[in-house]
């Protein structure tokens, strides 16, 4: 009988494993579903600014100062983010995000005056970013193993962007709908049932997420030092070399993707004769290589190594937007398409695993969060100083002079990105040779 028992247990051990392993791809479907859902109603501007004026009664300068004041946030908030996902769970922060962004956006549903939507960006700036940014990005990291990173921040990533399009879809019917079948306020409606949907989502998924457990890696990082100071954490990350290779490797990988942002201005003012309706198409075409980017690129890390693929596919970035720089109007129309669609492509792989590389950086749990506002801070500065650079471009030089100087310098980047991947792989190998002997 006890032969029986013991004959049972590696059963028993895989069934629980099988178990395991499906919560936590249910789980990480459900951040997907969180940072997907998030942050569209957040920036309904991209897609409905001049109904937005309208509705708010606010101009296109008020408007500006409202997503002035949520980058600043945004941008304050990085490093105290991190800091408290190691404080307190990252699965309860992000429940809060999104339930206290969800009932921001019901209020933002009745089109307050401009003082009030004032303290509703305030408040997106602490849900979406102090208690959130931080937060979704280590639990993934906590759900994820140690051969699952790529695989997990991949499908975040891709998994978002297609969440945001088929979300975008079913906003835009609504908007429609409402638009043709109110002919009196038919702008307002619809764009109120555009807000509900996305507000009613985040509270739904809010409270969802509620209902999971916190990984067992959660816990344990929350029982070490939890007791030390900020300023001591701050110098014990500070020593790891490791970490300020990943922290470049994300500024370099994330001015691939702001690159992206230029190309429809690109299509129209680099004297190929595309109209605005077919460069959006072109970019349309783009976006949906996301999901195909960050879930393919996030299998291809597992397979071959999350910082090989990513210095393969930095340096493929560089060198295709030196070609997309030098395409001029004798070059094929469809050379140029599939440009922009490869460029919007391997970008995406890029964003969907530099995070990945996070575990062979060998940060201690208890300052992964804190390690995560710390690379957040530089590796998105670009959001900093990138606009106003492309701008300075545009107005210096314009048409496709500018554009091609603003992608020969991203793409000097994508290699500097490269050769800081060399490096942190150096150091992961020799690293990996002195724990074995």
């Amino acid at each position: 009988m006890a032969m029986n028992n013991q004959g049972s247990e590696p059963s028993d051990l895989a069934i629980m494993d099988k178990q395991g392993k499906i919560q936590r791809y249910i789980q990480l479907g459900v951040l997907i579903l969180a940072a997907g859902a998030i942050y569209p109603m957040i920036y309904l501007r991209q897609n409905y600014q001049t109904s937005m004026e309208e509705a708010f009664h606010i101009s296109a300068t008020q408007l500006g100062y409202l997503y002035s004041i949520l980058g600043v946030f945004f941008f304050v908030c990085y490093l105290p983010s991190g800091w408290i996902a190691d404080r307190f769970s990252p699965r309860k922060l992000i429940s809060f995000s999104l339930a206290g962004t969800g009932l921001l956006g019901l209020w933002y549903a009745t089109f307050p005056s401009f003082n009030q939507l004032l303290i509703i960006f305030c408040g997106w700036g602490i849900t979406a970013g102090l208690t959130f940014w931080g937060s979704l990005i280590k639990q993934v990291n906590l759900l994820s193993r140690e051969d699952e990173q790529g695989r997990f921040y991949g499908a975040l990533d891709g998994g978002r962007g297609l969440i945001e399009a088929i979300l975008a879809t079913v906003a835009v019917s609504i908007f429609a709908y409402f638009a043709e079948n109110n002919p009196s306020n038919n702008m307002e409606h619809g764009l109120k049932n555009v807000i509900y949907l996305y507000a009613i989502t985040c509270i739904i998924v809010g409270l969802i997420i509620l209902c999971f457990k916190d990984p067992a890696k959660s816990n344990q990082a929350q029982a070490t030092k939890s007791d030390v100071s900020l300023w001591a954490n701050l110098k014990e990350l500070a020593v790891i070399k490791e970490l300020w290779l990943m922290s470049i490797i994300i500024f370099c990988g994330y001015q691939q993707f702001w690159a992206t942002y230029l190309f429809s201005g690109y299509m129209q003012e680099g004297g190929f004769g595309l109209t605005a309706v077919a460069a959006g198409f072109i970019v349309a075409l783009k976006l949906w290589m996301r999901p195909l980017g960050g879930i393919g690129g996030g299998l291809l890390g597992d397979r071959f190594s999350n910082l090989s693929v990513l210095k393969v596919v930095l340096f493929i970035s560089a060198i295709s937007l030196f070609c997309l720089s030098f395409i001029g109007q004798g070059h094929s129309i469809y050379l140029l398409i599939f440009m922009v669609v490869f460029c919007g492509l391997i970008t995406y792989i890029i964003r969907g695993i530099y995070w990945a590389i996070l575990d062979i950086c060998h940060i201690p749990n208890h300052v992964k969060g804190l390690a995560i506002g710390l690379v957040s801070i530089i590796g998105y500065l670009p959001d900093v100083f990138l606009p106003t650079v492309s701008g300075y471009l545009s107005d210096t030089y314009p048409g496709l002079i500018g554009y091609r100087i603003f992608f020969i310098y991203i793409g000097v980047m994508g290699l500097i990105g490269c050769g800081a991947c060399v490096l942190l792989k150096s150091i992961v190998s020799k690293r990996k040779k002195y724990e074995i002997s």
